[in-house]
């Protein structure tokens, strides 16, 4: 651990036991500020000097994305969440995006990390949340942990919202590809009105240069491999593959292409989510944790450095 002044409070520093594999996690929203593989960086950076830009890694619970006007309802009562996004009038990622988190337990290739949802305007429950980060050789592996210390059901999402890049390559030249079959409309508050399948614009299940792409769409009706993963790739001209795949209970992702990520010309998210925005309001996606009662839930990112001969 790194502890100085910094905007995202102390820095946990992770090698795997073969020390090819590097990551960095962050005190405030839990955040994963770096991934490198054989020195590769597979997780775009920032100055440390700065908050983290654009969610950039951080964990959002109890709700991932928006929440229209910051207003919900539960049993016939009306909740107003306070507005984190002036710009759109919502509720915005959750609660626990600037908090910082406690360190609950820490090794040279892992580090877990833990925050309380507490009772507050707008949400009224009590959760406990922890985040653990591990690497193993090429991969890094992400485990969320969610528990209702409150004694009324607690109505929760969680989504994450890392950067991906493969960094010795031009982020516009990498071909993503994602499972999704069908996708979110939203309106001028980027607040779901409908779910319709891909059209020629966001269907990237055959592939598709990140260069020519201008998304900030949700996606649903993922499939699933075998082994019960979804999986979302990027891949290199010359084959190398960095995967991000998600367990049971991310069944939606968020694709996000910005030319405002410092230091980049061009940025790409990949955040898988339980829910997609809104739920609060919809109930899609929404998990109801009884009392005493815990949710986990898994993601993961894999790096294939085998190159097309």
């Amino acid at each position: 651990m790194t502890s100085v002044h910094l905007p995202t409070g102390d820095q946990y520093h992770l090698r795997s036991a073969d020390g090819r594999a590097t990551a960095e996690i962050v005190q405030v929203g839990a955040a994963l500020r770096a991934f490198t593989v054989d020195g590769v960086d597979l997780v775009a950076r920032y100055p440390l000097d700065s908050p983290a830009p654009a969610a950039s890694g951080t964990v959002l619970v109890p709700w991932p994305n928006r929440v229209r006007g910051g207003v919900w309802t539960q049993g016939g009562q009306t909740r107003r969440l306070a507005i984190t996004e002036p710009a759109t009038g919502n509720a915005s990622h959750g609660l626990l995006r600037f908090m910082p988190y406690t360190l609950a337990a820490e090794s040279p290739t892992a580090v877990t990390l833990s925050a309380p949802v507490v009772p507050q305007t707008g949400y009224p429950f009590h959760l406990g949340t922890s985040v653990t980060y591990s690497l193993d050789e090429t991969a890094l592996t992400v485990s969320h942990a969610i528990t209702n210390l409150g004694d009324d059901e607690a109505p929760v999402a969680l989504g994450t919202h890392p950067y991906l890049c493969i960094d010795d390559v031009d982020t516009a030249d990498l071909v993503l590809r994602s499972s999704g079959s069908t996708r979110f409309v939203v309106d001028e508050q980027k607040i779901p009105v409908g779910q319709v399948a891909v059209d020629a614009a966001t269907d990237l299940r055959s592939g598709r240069r990140v260069g020519e792409l201008d998304l900030d769409t949700a996606f649903g009706d993922l499939v699933r491999d075998d082994d019960g993963r979804v999986r979302t790739t990027l891949t290199a001209p010359d084959g190398r593959t960095l995967t991000l795949w998600q367990g049971e209970g991310f069944d939606y992702v968020q694709i996000f292409t910005t030319d405002r990520y410092p230091g980049r010309p061009l940025a790409l998210a990949v955040e898988p989510m339980t829910a997609p925005a809104d739920a609060l309001n919809s109930g899609r996606g929404l998990r109801r944790l009884a009392p005493g009662e815990t949710w986990e839930l898994h993601w993961g990112l894999a790096y294939d450095t085998t190159r097309e001969s």
